[in-house]
Protein backbone atom coordinates (compact mmCIF):
# COMPACT_ATOMS: atom_id res chain seq x y z
CA UNK A 1 0.00 0.00 0.00
CA UNK A 2 1.36 3.51 -0.94
CA UNK A 3 1.80 6.38 1.80
CA UNK A 4 0.56 9.46 0.82
CA UNK A 5 1.37 10.78 4.25
CA UNK A 6 4.09 13.08 2.69
CA UNK A 7 3.19 16.00 2.55
CA UNK A 8 5.17 17.56 -0.09
CA UNK A 9 5.33 15.61 -3.26
CA UNK A 10 7.29 15.99 -7.07
CA UNK A 11 5.80 16.18 -10.10
CA UNK A 12 7.74 13.10 -10.71
CA UNK A 13 7.14 11.15 -7.81
CA UNK A 14 3.17 12.01 -7.94
CA UNK A 15 3.58 10.56 -11.67
CA UNK A 16 4.70 7.37 -10.03
CA UNK A 17 2.30 6.90 -7.23
CA UNK A 18 -1.06 7.37 -9.79
CA UNK A 19 0.81 4.85 -12.25
CA UNK A 20 1.05 2.48 -9.35
CA UNK A 21 -2.27 2.54 -8.07
CA UNK A 22 -3.98 2.50 -12.01
CA UNK A 23 -4.99 5.98 -11.96
CA UNK A 24 -2.44 7.45 -14.64
CA UNK A 25 -1.92 6.56 -17.92
CA UNK A 26 0.32 7.29 -20.74
CA UNK A 27 -0.28 10.59 -22.44
CA UNK A 28 0.66 10.96 -26.36
CA UNK A 29 -0.14 14.25 -27.28
CA UNK A 30 0.57 13.86 -30.50
CA UNK A 31 -2.79 12.60 -30.70
CA UNK A 32 -4.37 16.12 -29.98
CA UNK A 33 -5.46 18.64 -33.05
CA UNK A 34 -4.40 21.93 -32.60
CA UNK A 35 -5.10 25.21 -34.10
CA UNK A 36 -2.45 26.44 -36.45
CA UNK A 37 0.58 27.88 -33.53
CA UNK A 38 -0.96 26.19 -30.71
CA UNK A 39 1.36 24.33 -28.68
CA UNK A 40 0.53 21.67 -25.57
CA UNK A 41 2.52 20.14 -23.02
CA UNK A 42 1.98 18.08 -19.71
CA UNK A 43 2.49 20.73 -16.75
CA UNK A 44 1.10 18.21 -14.10
CA UNK A 45 -0.04 14.98 -12.66
CA UNK A 46 -2.53 15.09 -10.47
CA UNK A 47 -5.50 12.57 -9.79
CA UNK A 48 -9.07 13.54 -10.82
CA UNK A 49 -8.39 17.66 -11.01
CA UNK A 50 -10.99 20.12 -11.69
CA UNK A 51 -11.45 24.00 -10.50
CA UNK A 52 -8.31 25.68 -10.65
CA UNK A 53 -7.08 29.11 -9.32
CA UNK A 54 -4.22 31.21 -9.06
CA UNK A 55 -2.74 32.70 -6.01
CA UNK A 56 -0.81 35.57 -6.17
CA UNK A 57 2.82 34.52 -5.99
CA UNK A 58 1.72 32.25 -9.12
CA UNK A 59 0.81 29.06 -7.05
CA UNK A 60 -1.94 27.02 -8.72
CA UNK A 61 -4.71 25.58 -6.29
CA UNK A 62 -6.59 22.38 -7.60
CA UNK A 63 -9.73 21.03 -6.30
CA UNK A 64 -10.93 17.18 -7.25
CA UNK A 65 -14.18 15.45 -7.69
CA UNK A 66 -14.03 11.70 -6.90
CA UNK A 67 -11.40 9.20 -6.74
CA UNK A 68 -8.82 11.04 -5.33
CA UNK A 69 -9.89 10.70 -1.39
CA UNK A 70 -11.00 14.18 -1.43
CA UNK A 71 -8.07 16.20 -1.79
CA UNK A 72 -6.98 19.93 -2.55
CA UNK A 73 -3.77 19.95 -4.38
CA UNK A 74 -1.50 23.13 -4.91
CA UNK A 75 1.17 23.60 -7.93
CA UNK A 76 4.57 25.14 -7.16
CA UNK A 77 6.48 26.59 -10.61
CA UNK A 78 8.78 29.25 -8.77
CA UNK A 79 11.21 29.03 -11.65
CA UNK A 80 7.91 30.13 -14.26
CA UNK A 81 8.88 26.95 -17.01
CA UNK A 82 7.38 24.71 -19.09
CA UNK A 83 6.29 22.56 -15.65
CA UNK A 84 5.08 22.21 -11.76
CA UNK A 85 8.05 21.18 -9.90
CA UNK A 86 6.08 20.56 -7.07
CA UNK A 87 2.69 19.15 -5.88
CA UNK A 88 1.63 19.83 -2.21
CA UNK A 89 -1.02 18.34 -0.78
CA UNK A 90 -3.31 20.99 0.77
CA UNK A 91 -5.84 18.88 2.69
CA UNK A 92 -7.78 15.40 2.31
CA UNK A 93 -10.88 13.92 3.26
CA UNK A 94 -13.88 16.07 1.92
CA UNK A 95 -16.69 15.64 0.18
CA UNK A 96 -16.20 16.13 -3.45
CA UNK A 97 -14.19 19.23 -3.52
CA UNK A 98 -14.46 20.21 -7.02
CA UNK A 99 -14.23 24.33 -6.72
CA UNK A 100 -11.58 26.16 -5.53
CA UNK A 101 -10.88 29.92 -5.70
CA UNK A 102 -8.43 32.36 -4.11
CA UNK A 103 -8.74 35.90 -2.57
CA UNK A 104 -7.03 38.11 -0.25
CA UNK A 105 -4.39 35.58 0.23
CA UNK A 106 -7.03 33.26 1.17
CA UNK A 107 -7.75 29.88 -0.57
CA UNK A 108 -11.65 28.92 -0.54
CA UNK A 109 -12.78 25.26 -1.22
CA UNK A 110 -16.11 24.42 -2.13
CA UNK A 111 -17.15 21.09 -1.41
CA UNK A 112 -20.73 19.56 -1.79
CA UNK A 113 -22.37 20.87 1.13
CA UNK A 114 -19.75 23.15 2.50
CA UNK A 115 -17.56 26.05 1.88
CA UNK A 116 -13.74 26.28 3.56
CA UNK A 117 -11.41 28.78 3.67
CA UNK A 118 -7.87 28.37 4.24
CA UNK A 119 -6.26 31.76 5.61
CA UNK A 120 -3.25 32.85 4.33
CA UNK A 121 -2.58 30.13 2.45
CA UNK A 122 0.55 30.84 0.69
CA UNK A 123 2.69 30.56 4.00
CA UNK A 124 0.87 27.90 5.49
CA UNK A 125 0.65 24.76 2.36
CA UNK A 126 2.65 22.53 4.93
CA UNK A 127 0.02 23.39 7.66
CA UNK A 128 -2.99 24.94 6.72
CA UNK A 129 -6.02 24.63 8.43
CA UNK A 130 -9.80 24.83 7.20
CA UNK A 131 -12.14 27.21 8.37
CA UNK A 132 -15.75 26.68 7.67
CA UNK A 133 -17.52 29.47 6.20
CA UNK A 134 -21.01 27.62 5.78
CA UNK A 135 -21.90 24.24 5.60
CA UNK A 136 -25.70 25.00 4.61
CA UNK A 137 -25.77 23.89 0.85
CA UNK A 138 -27.40 20.55 -0.48
CA UNK A 139 -25.50 17.48 0.61
CA UNK A 140 -27.75 15.72 -2.41
CA UNK A 141 -25.45 14.21 -4.81
CA UNK A 142 -26.81 14.74 -8.28
CA UNK A 143 -25.09 18.15 -10.05
CA UNK A 144 -23.14 18.94 -6.85
CA UNK A 145 -20.62 20.21 -8.04
CA UNK A 146 -19.39 23.62 -6.32
CA UNK A 147 -17.35 25.98 -9.29
CA UNK A 148 -16.48 29.09 -6.79
CA UNK A 149 -15.54 31.81 -7.98
CA UNK A 150 -15.30 35.75 -6.43
CA UNK A 151 -17.57 38.24 -8.21
CA UNK A 152 -16.96 41.93 -8.98
CA UNK A 153 -18.96 42.67 -6.82
CA UNK A 154 -16.68 40.80 -3.92
CA UNK A 155 -19.33 37.98 -3.15
CA UNK A 156 -19.17 34.59 -3.79
CA UNK A 157 -21.20 32.71 -6.73
CA UNK A 158 -22.33 29.28 -5.66
CA UNK A 159 -24.27 26.99 -7.65
CA UNK A 160 -26.74 24.68 -6.71
CA UNK A 161 -27.01 22.09 -9.98
CA UNK A 162 -30.94 20.17 -10.27
CA UNK A 163 -31.38 17.09 -8.34
CA UNK A 164 -32.66 15.31 -10.73
CA UNK A 165 -32.31 14.93 -14.71
CA UNK A 166 -35.41 16.96 -15.33
CA UNK A 167 -37.89 18.09 -12.42
CA UNK A 168 -39.11 20.90 -10.75
CA UNK A 169 -37.27 20.82 -7.52
CA UNK A 170 -39.05 21.30 -4.27
CA UNK A 171 -36.68 23.95 -2.67
CA UNK A 172 -36.19 26.96 -4.37
CA UNK A 173 -32.47 26.48 -3.57
CA UNK A 174 -31.67 23.83 -6.48
CA UNK A 175 -30.99 24.78 -10.08
CA UNK A 176 -29.73 28.29 -9.23
CA UNK A 177 -26.76 30.21 -8.83
CA UNK A 178 -26.41 31.79 -5.39
CA UNK A 179 -24.08 34.24 -4.05
CA UNK A 180 -22.84 34.71 -0.65
CA UNK A 181 -20.57 37.38 1.51
CA UNK A 182 -18.88 35.08 3.18
CA UNK A 183 -17.54 37.70 5.60
CA UNK A 184 -21.38 38.36 6.85
CA UNK A 185 -22.63 37.17 10.46
CA UNK A 186 -25.72 35.18 9.28
CA UNK A 187 -23.91 33.43 6.12
CA UNK A 188 -27.11 33.73 4.18
CA UNK A 189 -27.54 33.09 0.94
CA UNK A 190 -29.02 34.93 -1.94
CA UNK A 191 -30.08 34.10 -5.75
CA UNK A 192 -28.39 35.26 -8.37
CA UNK A 193 -30.00 33.72 -11.44
CA UNK A 194 -32.50 30.77 -11.79
CA UNK A 195 -33.52 28.28 -14.21
CA UNK A 196 -29.99 26.44 -14.54
CA UNK A 197 -29.73 22.93 -14.51
CA UNK A 198 -25.79 22.89 -13.83
CA UNK A 199 -23.54 25.24 -14.17
CA UNK A 200 -19.76 24.31 -13.48
CA UNK A 201 -18.05 27.09 -15.16
CA UNK A 202 -18.69 30.92 -15.36
CA UNK A 203 -16.57 34.15 -15.70
CA UNK A 204 -17.50 37.78 -16.00
CA UNK A 205 -16.13 40.01 -19.34
CA UNK A 206 -13.25 41.71 -18.08
CA UNK A 207 -14.74 45.12 -20.29
CA UNK A 208 -18.07 45.16 -19.05
CA UNK A 209 -17.83 42.95 -15.47
CA UNK A 210 -21.02 40.75 -17.36
CA UNK A 211 -21.16 37.43 -16.01
CA UNK A 212 -21.24 34.52 -18.68
CA UNK A 213 -21.81 30.89 -17.63
CA UNK A 214 -22.26 27.51 -19.46
CA UNK A 215 -25.09 25.08 -18.60
CA UNK A 216 -25.67 21.60 -18.95
CA UNK A 217 -28.80 20.26 -20.72
CA UNK A 218 -30.87 17.48 -19.64
CA UNK A 219 -30.38 13.78 -20.84
CA UNK A 220 -32.72 11.21 -22.34
CA UNK A 221 -34.60 13.82 -25.04
CA UNK A 222 -32.43 12.44 -27.97
CA UNK A 223 -29.09 12.42 -29.67
CA UNK A 224 -28.92 15.71 -30.31
CA UNK A 225 -31.33 17.98 -28.46
CA UNK A 226 -31.03 19.91 -26.19
CA UNK A 227 -27.67 21.92 -27.27
CA UNK A 228 -25.38 22.67 -24.07
CA UNK A 229 -25.72 26.61 -23.32
CA UNK A 230 -23.41 29.40 -22.83
CA UNK A 231 -25.59 31.95 -20.87
CA UNK A 232 -25.20 36.01 -20.24
CA UNK A 233 -26.35 37.05 -17.25
CA UNK A 234 -25.51 40.95 -17.09
CA UNK A 235 -27.74 41.51 -13.86
CA UNK A 236 -29.67 39.54 -10.93
CA UNK A 237 -33.19 37.97 -11.24
CA UNK A 238 -32.73 36.45 -14.45
CA UNK A 239 -34.46 33.36 -15.57
CA UNK A 240 -33.07 30.87 -17.71
CA UNK A 241 -35.57 28.22 -18.28
CA UNK A 242 -35.08 24.94 -16.82
CA UNK A 243 -37.01 22.81 -16.41
CA UNK A 244 -39.86 24.36 -18.55
CA UNK A 245 -37.76 25.09 -22.07
CA UNK A 246 -34.28 23.20 -23.36
CA UNK A 247 -32.06 25.34 -25.22
CA UNK A 248 -34.12 28.64 -25.19
CA UNK A 249 -36.28 27.74 -27.89
CA UNK A 250 -37.53 23.66 -27.15
CA UNK A 251 -40.84 23.54 -24.73
CA UNK A 252 -40.16 20.15 -22.42
CA UNK A 253 -42.97 18.27 -23.09
CA UNK A 254 -43.90 17.51 -19.44
CA UNK A 255 -43.48 21.04 -17.87
CA UNK A 256 -43.51 23.09 -20.90
CA UNK A 257 -47.02 22.91 -20.64
CA UNK A 258 -48.34 26.46 -20.68
CA UNK A 259 -45.35 28.24 -20.68
CA UNK A 260 -43.76 30.08 -23.37
CA UNK A 261 -39.77 30.58 -24.14
CA UNK A 262 -39.88 33.95 -24.77
CA UNK A 263 -40.58 34.58 -21.39
CA UNK A 264 -37.25 32.99 -20.28
CA UNK A 265 -34.12 34.08 -21.59
CA UNK A 266 -32.16 31.59 -24.42
CA UNK A 267 -28.42 30.73 -24.69
CA UNK A 268 -26.09 33.80 -25.54
CA UNK A 269 -24.46 30.60 -27.90
CA UNK A 270 -25.86 27.16 -28.12
CA UNK A 271 -22.88 24.67 -27.78
CA UNK A 272 -22.56 21.13 -29.02
CA UNK A 273 -25.35 18.46 -27.34
CA UNK A 274 -24.51 16.58 -24.35
CA UNK A 275 -20.95 18.15 -24.83
CA UNK A 276 -21.18 19.00 -21.05
CA UNK A 277 -19.21 22.38 -21.30
CA UNK A 278 -17.90 22.98 -17.94
CA UNK A 279 -15.19 25.19 -16.73
CA UNK A 280 -14.58 28.62 -18.93
CA UNK A 281 -12.20 31.85 -18.98
CA UNK A 282 -12.44 35.28 -20.69
CA UNK A 283 -8.81 35.29 -22.48
CA UNK A 284 -7.44 38.61 -21.25
CA UNK A 285 -3.63 38.03 -22.19
CA UNK A 286 -0.82 38.91 -24.72
CA UNK A 287 0.87 35.34 -25.58
CA UNK A 288 -2.08 34.88 -27.64
CA UNK A 289 -3.21 36.64 -31.25
CA UNK A 290 -5.64 39.34 -30.71
CA UNK A 291 -8.82 37.59 -31.84
CA UNK A 292 -8.44 35.51 -28.72
CA UNK A 293 -8.33 38.75 -26.45
CA UNK A 294 -11.71 39.35 -24.23
CA UNK A 295 -13.34 36.09 -25.91
CA UNK A 296 -14.25 32.64 -24.26
CA UNK A 297 -12.53 29.27 -23.96
CA UNK A 298 -14.34 26.68 -22.62
CA UNK A 299 -13.54 22.85 -21.35
CA UNK A 300 -16.03 20.34 -23.10
CA UNK A 301 -15.75 17.37 -20.71
CA UNK A 302 -17.40 14.74 -23.60
CA UNK A 303 -20.56 13.10 -23.76
CA UNK A 304 -21.75 9.60 -22.24
CA UNK A 305 -25.47 9.51 -23.45
CA UNK A 306 -25.55 9.88 -27.47
CA UNK A 307 -25.87 6.67 -29.65
CA UNK A 308 -22.72 5.31 -30.91
CA UNK A 309 -24.15 5.90 -34.38
CA UNK A 310 -24.66 9.65 -33.74
CA UNK A 311 -20.92 9.85 -32.32
CA UNK A 312 -20.06 11.71 -29.31
CA UNK A 313 -18.99 15.17 -28.76
CA UNK A 314 -17.08 17.25 -26.87
CA UNK A 315 -13.68 16.04 -25.03
CA UNK A 316 -12.37 19.40 -26.85
CA UNK A 317 -11.42 23.12 -26.01
CA UNK A 318 -13.58 25.53 -27.80
CA UNK A 319 -13.54 29.05 -28.41
CA UNK A 320 -16.59 31.56 -28.64
CA UNK A 321 -15.95 35.06 -29.83
CA UNK A 322 -17.76 37.73 -28.29
CA UNK A 323 -18.73 40.90 -30.12
CA UNK A 324 -20.66 44.00 -28.68
CA UNK A 325 -22.11 41.36 -25.77
CA UNK A 326 -23.10 39.02 -28.28
CA UNK A 327 -21.21 35.35 -29.27
CA UNK A 328 -20.47 35.60 -33.05
CA UNK A 329 -18.39 32.51 -33.64
CA UNK A 330 -17.79 29.23 -32.04
CA UNK A 331 -14.70 27.24 -33.23
CA UNK A 332 -12.40 24.20 -32.07
CA UNK A 333 -9.10 25.19 -30.62
CA UNK A 334 -7.99 21.68 -29.36
CA UNK A 335 -9.42 18.39 -30.18
CA UNK A 336 -8.69 15.05 -30.14
CA UNK A 337 -9.24 13.47 -27.17
CA UNK A 338 -11.62 11.37 -28.35
CA UNK A 339 -10.47 8.72 -30.71
CA UNK A 340 -13.06 6.40 -32.73
CA UNK A 341 -15.61 7.45 -30.31
CA UNK A 342 -13.66 6.57 -27.29
CA UNK A 343 -12.48 8.88 -24.88
CA UNK A 344 -8.89 8.94 -23.43
CA UNK A 345 -8.87 13.09 -21.98
CA UNK A 346 -11.57 15.07 -20.17
CA UNK A 347 -10.99 18.45 -20.17
CA UNK A 348 -12.56 19.74 -17.40
CA UNK A 349 -11.33 23.55 -16.58
CA UNK A 350 -9.29 26.47 -17.95
CA UNK A 351 -6.80 28.55 -15.73
CA UNK A 352 -4.95 31.48 -17.29
CA UNK A 353 -1.86 32.11 -16.20
CA UNK A 354 0.24 35.44 -15.30
CA UNK A 355 2.24 34.35 -18.31
CA UNK A 356 -0.22 34.75 -21.04
CA UNK A 357 -0.15 30.94 -21.45
CA UNK A 358 -3.12 28.86 -19.87
CA UNK A 359 -3.94 25.25 -18.27
CA UNK A 360 -6.43 23.10 -18.91
CA UNK A 361 -7.66 20.53 -16.11
CA UNK A 362 -8.42 16.90 -17.50
CA UNK A 363 -9.80 14.56 -14.86
CA UNK A 364 -10.06 11.32 -17.07
CA UNK A 365 -6.06 11.24 -18.13
CA UNK A 366 -4.91 12.90 -14.87
CA UNK A 367 -2.96 15.31 -15.88
CA UNK A 368 -3.08 19.27 -16.58
CA UNK A 369 -1.62 20.70 -19.59
CA UNK A 370 -0.32 24.00 -20.72
CA UNK A 371 -1.38 25.98 -23.51
CA UNK A 372 1.04 28.09 -25.31
CA UNK A 373 0.83 30.20 -28.65
CA UNK A 374 3.98 30.19 -30.59
CA UNK A 375 4.46 33.71 -32.51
Amino acid sequence: MINYSKKIITALSLAMILSLTGQAQDIDLSKLELMDGISISVYARVNNPRQMTLGDDGTVYVGTRSGAGGRVFALLNKDNNAEAEEVIEIDKGLTSPHGVTYKDGDLYVGARSTIYRYNDIEANLNNSKREIITDKLPTLSRHSQKHIAFGPDGLLYIPVGAPCNICIPEEEIFASLLTLDVNSEDKSFTHYARGIRNTIGYDWDPRTGELWFTDNGGDGLGDNMPAEELNHAPMRGMHFGYPFVHQGDTLDKKFGIGKKPSDYTPPAQKLAPHAAALGMTFYTGDMFPENFKNNIIIAEHGSWNRSDDAGHTGNRVTMVSIENNKAVKYETLISGWLQNNSSWGQPTDILQLNDGSFLISDDEANAIYRVTYNK
